[in-house]
C-alpha cells in the first residue's frame, strides 16, 4: 500500500473550555500508546460557558467517555432534564413540552401512535399529547428517577432525559479525567500557525502552533476548539462560513446567574420575549438564565432590561453579553485539521443541541480516524454528515420561529413570513396533510420532537392516514386509556426531583 506519510499519532487540540475537554476526554478513552494528546488553552482568552443544558444522546458521549454519571453531576452542580417548556411561542399566553423520549407505545397496529391519537381527538376522545409521553408527566409532576430497564413492557424502562450543569465545572471535571489519562495540556496563547511547506502529501497542512513563550507544540492531527474565532479553520486555512442569519436572525444573548428558587424543576423553561426568547437552567446551587434576542429589533439595554425584570429571583452577578452568528464552517475537516463545536458551526442554544454537535464530532471523528495519511473520501464523507447534522438541526430550530402566530412586533412577523429551507417546507407539509411524521438517518431529533413542536405551535394536520381507521375508535380509546393511566401510575411512585438529587448526586456547597 502507498504510504500516505508519516503515521499520525499526535493529536494537538487548541482551545479548552466543554469542547476542547469533551475531545480529549473522548479520545483519551479510545486512544492509547503511542498516541499523544495534547491540548493548548489560554486561561487569558475566556470560554462562553454559562449554565447549560443539554439532550439525552449526551449520555452516550458519557458512556464513550467513561464518565461516572453521580461523580459527574456532583462536580457540575448538576441536575437533571425531562424537556423543555416553551412559553409564548405560539400565540402569547400560551405553552407546551417538549418531552423527550418516545410517545405512547410502539406501534401494535399498522400505522404509527400518533395516527390514532390524532383520530381520537377530532373524536373528542383523546387527551393531550404530554399524557401519553412519561418525561412530560414527570416534569411537570417535578418528579424523576433513573429508567428501570428491567420493567420490559413499562414507560420507566426507557424513560428519556439530559442534564443540566455548570458548562465552566464540567470543562475542570473533564479536564482533571483527560490529565489522569495522560493527556498533556500546555497553557498558553497560540500566537502563529506553521505550514508545512515540504513538497509532498502534507504540504499545506498545520506542523505547529506557536505559543507566545515560543514553545511550538507539534502535531499531525489538530482539533480547532477555539470557538468563534476558528484560529486554525477561518484564520489559517480559510475555510469559508456559510451565513443562516436570514433563518435564525438572533445574534446575542445575555447571560446572568441568579439565586436558587424552589421547587427544583427538573426541565428548562423557553419564554419568548418580543424579539427572542429567555432561557432558564436550574442547577443545584444556582438557576442560569439568558436572553436571546436580535440586535436588529431591540437594543442591548433593553434587551438587558427585559431579561432582569423577568428573573425569578434576584441576580447574583452583572449579565454577561456574548455576540453570536449562526451558520456553519463550508467544511468541518480541511486537510489535517477539524473544527469542532463553535469553530465548526453554531446553531443558537434553543433545543440545547450546542453539546450534543461537540458530541457528534468527535464521535465521527474517532469512526474516522485516520492512520496513514489523509484519505480524501474519507474527509469527504465526514463533512457530508457534518453538513446533514447541522442543516437538521438548523431546520428545528427555523421551525420554532416559522410557526408562530404573534402580533406584537416585527421580528415575530418577519420570522413567520420568512421563505424557509426546503426540507423544512417538506416535513411541515406532510404533517399539515396527514399528520405524517419522517425520520433522516442524520436526523438528531426523532418524530416525537416534531410532534410536540409542531402540535404545541398549533400545526394541526387536515386528517390522518387511513389505515388508522381499522382499529374502532371505542378500542383505540380503551387502549389509549390505558397507556395513559400506566404513565400516571408510574410518575405518581418517583420521588421528587430535589429528593432523587439528594440521595443520588447532591454537591457539595459551592464556596
Amino acid at each position: 500500500m502507498e504510504n500516505w506519510g508519516k503515521p499520525l499519532r499526535k493529536v494537538v487540540i487548541v482551545g479548552g473550555g466543554a469542547a476542547g475537554w469533551m475531545s480529549a476526554a473522548a479520545l483519551s478513552a479510545v486512544l492509547k500508546p503511542p498516541y499523544e494528546i495534547h491540548l493548548v488553552e489560554s486561561d487569558e482568552i475566556g470560554i462562553i460557558g454559562v449554565g447549560e443544558a443539554t439532550i439525552p444522546l449526551i449520555r452516550m458521549f458519557n458512556g464513550l467517555a467513561q464518565i461516572d454519571e453521580a461523580a459527574f453531576l456532583k462536580a457540575t452542580q448538576g441536575t437533571f432534564k425531562l424537556g423543555i417548556e416553551f412559553v409564548n411561542w405560539g400565540r402569547e399566553g400560551e405553552r407546551y413540552f417538549h418531552g423527550f423520549g418516545r410517545v405512547g407505545k410502539a406501534a401494535l397496529w399498522p400505522v404509527d401512535f400518533t395516527q390514532y391519537w390524532l383520530r381520537l381527538r377530532a373524536a373528542g376522545r383523546a387527551q393531550p399529547i404530554d399524557a401519553y409521553v412519561i418525561s412530560s408527566m414527570a416534569a411537570k409532576a417535578n418528579r424523576f428517577m433513573l429508567p428501570q430497564p428491567e420493567m420490559q413492557n413499562s414507560p420507566m424502562a426507557e424513560l428519556g432525559y439530559a442534564y443540566h450543569f455548570d458548562a465552566n465545572l464540567y470543562a475542570r471535571h473533564l479536564r482533571a479525567l483527560s490529565e489522569r489519562r495522560g493527556v498533556r495540556r500546555t497553557e498558553g496563547k497560540v500566537v502563529r500557525v506553521l505550514l508545512d511547506e515540504e513538497p509532498g502529501p502534507t504540504s499545506g497542512h498545520v506542523r505547529a502552533v506557536e505559543l507566545e513563550s515560543g514553545e511550538l507544540v507539534e502535531g499531525d492531527l489538530f482539533l480547532d476548539c477555539t470557538g468563534f474565532a476558528g484560529l486554525l479553520t477561518d484564520k489559517t486555512l480559510g475555510v469559508g462560513f456559510e451565513d443562516w442569519s436570514h433563518w435564525l436572525p438572533c445574534d446575542r444573548a445575555w447571560a446572568v446567574p441568579s439565586e436558587s428558587t424552589k421547587p427544583l424543576l427538573p426541565y428548562t423553561r423557553s419564554t419568548a420575549h418580543r424579539a427572542g426568547w429567555q432561557w432558564r437552567i436550574p442547577l443545584q446551587h444556582r438557576v442560569g438564565n439568558g436572553h436571546v434576542y436580535s440586535s436588529q429589533h431591540m437594543s442591548d439595554d433593553e434587551a438587558a432590561d427585559v431579561l432582569l425584570r423577568n428573573l425569578d429571583a434576584p441576580a447574583l452577578a452583572d449579565p454577561r453579553l456574548i455576540r453570536f452568528k449562526t451558520g456553519m464552517r463550508k467544511d468541518a475537516w480541511t486537510r489535517n485539521v477539524v473544527a469542532i463545536g463553535m469553530s465548526a458551526g453554531f446553531v443558537e442554544p434553543l433545543e440545547s443541541t450546542a453539546l450534543h454537535l461537540v458530541q457528534m464530532g468527535v464521535a465521527k471523528l474517532i469512526e474516522a480516524f485516520p492512520h496513514h495519511g489523509f484519505d480524501p473520501a474519507e474527509i469527504a464523507e465526514y463533512n457530508r454528515q457534518s453538513r446533514e447534522r447541522y442543516e437538521s438541526v438548523r431546520d428545528f430550530i427555523v421551525l420554532h420561529y416559522h410557526l408562530n402566530q404573534r402580533n406584537d412586533g416585527g421580528f415575530w412577523q418577519a420570522c413567520a413570513n420568512m421563505h424557509i429551507p426546503d426540507a423544512l417546507r417538506w416535513r411541515m407539509d406532510l404533517y399539515a396533510g396527514s399528520g405524517r411524521l419522517v425520520y433522516v438517518d442524520t436526523d438528531l431529533f426523532r418524530e416525537p420532537s416534531w410532534l410536540e413542536v409542531m402540535e404545541g405551535q398549533n400545526l394541526r394536520p387536515k386528517g390522518w392516514l387511513s389505515l388508522a381507521e381499522l382499529q374502532g375508535v371505542d378500542d383505540t380509546a380503551n387502549y389509549f386509556k390505558g397507556v395513559s393511566d400506566t404513565i400516571a401510575n408510574c410518575v405518581a411512585v418517583m420521588p421528587e426531583h430535589s429528593e432523587f438529587i439528594r440521595s443520588y448526586c447532591a454537591a457539595p456547597p459551592m464556596k
